[in-house]
């Protein structure tokens, strides 16, 4: 199976981080979970940063993950969380060639 993968580092506003996760579980998480799209995808604190959130995002393609970002739950994320953040995301983009799962 083809898939294609993301790693974003949100870095937040002093402080608020846990209002950040708030926002994410109210619009992206149930989002996610009813997406065919996602194969996997890791909420994750950055233990060495307060004000940092990392995510790891597998899609079944990177055409899915194009799609996902014109869904009204993201769109409706983007506008709660913007001013939470410090700034744009730090995105990485990758190609998985092996992995493990259960």
């Amino acid at each position: 199976m083809t898939t294609f993968a993301l790693i974003v580092k949100h870095k937040t506003q002093p402080g608020k981080r846990n209002h950040v996760r708030e926002v994410w579980e109210r619009h992206m998480a149930p989002a996610i979970a009813a997406n065919p799209g996602h194969a996997a995808y890791f909420y994750c604190f950055d233990n060495a940063d307060p004000d940092s959130i990392c995510a790891f995002q597998q899609y079944t393609s990177d055409e899915a993950s194009q799609a996902f970002l014109k869904t009204e739950s993201y769109i409706a994320h983007l506008k709660d969380v913007e001013p939470l953040l410090s700034g744009p995301p730090q995105v990485t983009t990758l190609t998985p060639v092996w992995w493990k799962s259960r």
